[in-house]
């Protein structure tokens, strides 16, 4: 056989999930709507109602809310360019930087110029089309590329030293402001929901309506960084929001008792919650310089990462995970010690609130936020059977993220859980719901028994029963056998004799007992189950 026809055989490629992502599968699924179905339901007794939102928005958005500076913005987002010539523009603009290396040369001069106009005119043609959009720094740059390539083109014929020396210090300008232009927006995958929510009480003028907007929210998020165990690259959140009104710290209060009786219905184990105040605008800044002042005292016995953290955030140095570090953090100030009267009065009615509520939780001083508007109470819930990493829930208040977004001051507060994190601890402590087989699998033999068959599927079905039926006629005992594994729990068994007299033959999977039914008495003897 020869190489080519060796080719031709290959096998096609055998696609799979990206890493880091994963399929949910029908047995997995019902796990899932189980959990989303009862957050529904709790959530909309504590008024809350359901957000949908956009799985991407403008790079901005997360770079102002997040921090610009933060893993996730610098390394973790998905980010790409919202322009489906970007490509094509991007190719361009590379083509015109390699080429300006040797603009001086007269052939080359008109080389780059026939280049540079290739790129400008398609370029403006799109534009004046609104095919893209500009920026006004965008057109401003642009403007200012058009003028350059004027310039450029009055000289290139030109041999003398001065227009050389033109020439190449214009082709370098005309290159940068190529490459400043963005030629489309920023866009990100949302690595998370909050900003989303804070967008969409600006853009819809939420704060029009009663206060506070009780918001809720489900899905996919996003981010690139190494798969773990319950860590994904897509990975599913559900979290609400409350935005608006004032910062009674029963608000606080009812949004934690909210989750935690989310938690309850489903019986999650080991349930843990951990409570702080992390102070206000006033009172915190000198508790951080405080804290710096002390690490600053012990730096050579911290490690890289610490002592990283001591200039841009001390109050990272709290979360250290590293043994011989613990000491040393068993010493710094704590943050309830420095808190304002305004803030220490609002922590104790928070921690009052909750009593109220029956509602157990732990002091955790450790248990802090880094960026400047979250303030005050700050939670975060654990559970069991997922090691190290056992969070499934953190939340806290944010009173200055609106208004860093452009929105008007806006008091808020929310969570976000994490539905892998909870599915793996729901499972890893044997408290999920066992996968639901069908309610009836129907066994009829006989072209007379299909229509009866058909008929009855469509009845059972619409009075809210899973049923199979077959395709293609089985014999019984094969029939049995599917019914079995499908997880059915009765057989409905349908042939010559049971269309003739009226009377159906209804098998308990469970037991093998079985009875004669009519059509009336099996809907009545099902409802009942």
């Amino acid at each position: 056989m020869s190489e080519g026809a060796a080719k031709k055989e290959e096998k096609p490629r055998k696609f799979q999930a990206i890493r880091g992502t994963r399929d949910l599968l029908p047995r997995e699924t019902a796990l899932w709507n189980h959990i989303e179905k009862t957050a529904h339901a709790i959530f909309a007794t504590f008024g809350f109602g359901e957000i949908r939102l956009p799985v991407f928005e403008p790079t901005e958005l997360f770079a102002r809310s997040i921090g610009v500076d933060s893993d996730v913005v610098s390394k973790e987002m998905y980010t790409f360019t919202e322009n489906p010539h970007f490509r094509f523009l991007e190719a361009m603009s590379t083509r015109a930087q390699e080429i300006s290396l040797g603009v001086s040369d007269q052939e080359v001069s008109a080389l780059f110029l026939r280049m540079a106009k290739e790129f400008i005119g398609p370029l403006q043609k799109m534009r004046d089309e609104s095919l893209i959009e500009f920026s006004p720094l965008d057109q401003s740059n642009f403007d200012i590329l058009k003028s350059k390539l004027k310039e450029f083109e009055n000289v290139a014929q030109a041999s003398d030293q001065s227009s050389l020396s033109q020439r190449n210090l214009l082709a370098v300008e005309i290159v940068e402001k190529t490459v400043l232009l963005s030629m489309g927006e920023r866009v990100s995958l949302r690595p998370e929901a909050t900003a989303s929510v804070c967008r969409a009480y600006i853009e819809h003028n939420m704060q029009q309506l009663p206060q506070p907007v009780k918001l809720y929210y489900m899905g996919p998020m996003f981010r690139r960084e190494r798969p773990q165990k319950g860590r994904y690259r897509q990975f599913y959140q559900i979290g609400a929001e409350v935005l608006g009104g004032s910062d009674a710290p029963a608000i606080d209060a009812e949004v934690i008792e909210m989750v935690m009786t989310f938690f309850d219905r489903l019986e999650l184990q080991g349930v843990q919650l951990d409570l702080n105040s992390i102070g206000c605008r006033d009172c915190r800044p000198k508790y951080v310089e405080l804290l710096r002042a002390e690490l600053v005292k012990v730096k050579d016995k911290l490690g890289p990462d610490s002592q990283r953290r001591i200039e841009t955030n001390p109050l990272r140095v709290l979360d250290s995970k590293l043994e011989s570090e613990q000491g040393i953090i068993a010493t710094l100030p704590r943050i309830g010690d420095h808190l304002c009267e305004e803030c220490a009065k609002h922590y104790a009615e928070v921690k009052h609130q909750l009593q109220l509520r029956g509602v157990m939780y732990r002091e955790n001083w450790r248990l802090v936020r880094g960026l400047d508007y979250y303030m005050r109470t700050t939670f975060e819930i654990t559970a069991q059977g997922l090691g190290s990493q056992n969070a499934v829930c953190g939340g806290g208040r944010y009173d200055g993220l609106v208004e860093l977004l452009g929105g008007p001051p806006t008091k808020g507060i929310g969570f976000a859980i994490g539905e892998d994190r909870l599915i793996l601890s729901l499972q890893e402590s044997g408290k999920a719901p066992a996968p639901q087989g069908r309610d009836v699998y129907i066994a009829w033999m006989g072209e007379r028994a299909h229509a009866t068959a058909v008929r009855a599927a469509k009845d059972l079905r619409k009075a809210g029963f899973s049923v199979e039926l077959p395709p293609m006629e089985q014999k019984f005992g094969k029939a049995l056998g599917q019914a079995d594994k499908l997880g059915a729990r009765f057989a409905l068994i349908l042939g010559d004799n049971e269309v003739a007299s009226g009377e159906w033959t209804v098998k308990t999977l469970a037991d093998g007992s079985q009875q004669k039914l009519t059509e009336p008495e099996l809907l009545d003897f099902l409802r009942k189950l």
